[in-house]
């Protein structure tokens, strides 16, 4: 296992900032999970550390050591790609142990590491097929396996499991968590995928643009985004918004006009006249009724109408046109909700996300 640090990382490619200012501490045996858009510049950033892009100026460091000079070879890391890059006319057992006798190592050695590596990726009666002959799934535990036998000081995933169908996806998820936990290596995954990003990381490193957008545990970054992007990234339906104008500030309280010029009295005098704001609703968060369930100060109740119904099995999404757009919510699945119906959306005042649209920052941290 090893500590790794990037200090003021940037990549160019001519006039394009591909990674801009990227400075992160990752600590021994953590799982680093860089999420973002197509183009963000994380698998750009992984790159680097493996040695495939050149730097254009900062440091990466790996147990204290800088290694931007040194040779991918030399790096003491293992990478896993996303097209699995198997050899097609060597076994399982020879794709998994390729490198190590690349390294000339014994081999009463070879056999020991392949061995064990086979039982833990469960490949044991797979090892004299040949990759045409392997599953999805199958190849990717080949890829995993030749990176474990080395036991490196950093393990490098570029979006691994992207190639897969849902189902076997859930399943690699957890068995890369579980394999994580035996094995401890330091591990640095690039994925687009928020749901993989929540469910195997440490610490998930939000990205747009080549900037870190923000850096937290999948809970804090689910409950305290740091701005607009990372509040719509995360979460799935995305966050609603809905935009709004503060009218009044007093020594208690704050008046926000919204669209429609309906008003909200929120609790807190941390605003200014006229400032325009943006608020967020999780769909998770908004309770749909088909009455309307009286005055109460401490929720927003929002009319709209439902346009469509997705049935998702243990919870049903349901999207509704409203004077604010159209905004998304879930029930459970025997809600007796029907499209064209008119609802209310109710969703409590301290569940209400409050960002600056200006700065996009989130006004509640």
């Amino acid at each position: 296992m090893a500590n790794v640090q990037f200090e003021n990382l940037f990549k160019n490619y001519g006039n394009v900032k591909a990674v801009h200012d990227f400075n992160l501490k990752i600590d021994e045996g953590e799982f680093i999970v860089l999420v973002g858009p197509s183009g963000c510049g994380k698998s750009t950033t992984l790159r680097m550390i493996a040695g495939l892009e050149d730097i254009t100026s900062g440091l990466i460091y790996i147990d204290e050591k800088v290694i931007n000079k040194i040779h991918p070879k030399n790096r003491d890391i293992a990478m896993v790609f996303q097209n699995y890059a198997l050899y097609p006319h060597l076994s399982v057992k020879d794709n998994i142990s390729f490198g190590l006798r690349a390294q000339k190592i014994p081999r009463a050695e070879v056999e020991k590491r392949v061995v064990e590596a086979s039982e833990t990726l469960g490949l044991e009666g797979l090892l004299s097929r040949r990759p045409g002959e392997l599953s999805g799934g199958q190849k990717q535990r080949v890829a995993m396996g030749r990176a474990i036998v080395r036991n490196p000081k950093v393990f490098l995933f570029d979006e691994p499991l992207s190639n897969l169908d849902a189902k076997l996806r859930h399943k690699m998820r957890a068995e890369m968590k579980k394999l994580h936990k035996k094995v401890g290596t330091t591990t640095i995954y690039v994925t687009h995928d928020q749901i993989e990003a929540m469910t195997l990381a440490d610490r998930i490193v939000i990205m747009k643009d080549g900037l870190i957008e923000q850096v937290g545990t999948p809970d804090e970054v689910y409950r305290r985004p740091n701005n607009i992007f990372v509040a719509s990234f995360i979460g799935t339906p995305a966050m609603n918004f809905i935009e709004g104008e503060v009218s009044k500030v007093s020594k208690a309280s704050s008046m926000i006009m919204l669209e429609d010029q309906k008003s909200i009295k929120l609790k807190s005098n941390n605003f200014y006249n006229n400032q325009n704001i943006i608020l967020g609703l999780r769909p998770e968060d908004i309770t749909i009724t088909s009455e309307n369930s009286g005055k109460n100060d401490n929720i927003i109740g929002l009319d709209a109408e439902i346009s469509v119904i997705e049935p998702m099995g243990h919870e049903t999404v349901v999207i509704c046109d409203s004077n604010y757009g159209e905004l998304t919510g879930k029930v459970e699945s025997n809600s007796k909700l029907k499209e064209n119906m008119a609802v209310k959306l109710n969703v409590s005042l301290e569940k209400v996300y409050l960002f600056d649209k200006k700065s996009e920052k989130n006004l509640n941290l």
